[in-house]
Parts: C-alpha cells; sequence; structure tokens
C-alpha cells in the first residue's frame, strides 16, 4: 500500500514541476490530471515489466 501511495506522490510532485518549468518557459501549462494520469501509467508499465 505504501508504494502506491508513493507513486501517488511523485505523480503530484511530477505535475507541479512540469507546470512551474513550463511557466517559466512560456510555454503552454499542461493540466495537473494529464501530466499525473500519464506519470502514473508510464510507473505501472516499469513496475509491470519488473514482474517477469
Amino acid at each position: 500500500m505504501s508504494g502506491l501511495i508513493l507513486v501517488f506522490f511523485l505523480a503530484l510532485l511530477c505535475a507541479y514541476l512540469m507546470r512551474f518549468v513550463a511557466g517559466r518557459l512560456r510555454w503552454s501549462v499542461p493540466g495537473y490530471s494529464g501530466v499525473i494520469i500519464v506519470f502514473v501509467i508510464a510507473v505501472l508499465a516499469v513496475w509491470g515489466q519488473s514482474l517477469d
């Protein structure tokens, strides 16, 4: 369970950093939910590959 909590915490941190960097570089700022969903899917895919 703590691993799942860590994934969501890292997703929130990644979303915040992506929005901060995009804002500083004057790029279009992505939504939090999009970044979180992509990050969680990527982490779960990597975790699934490690189960073999």
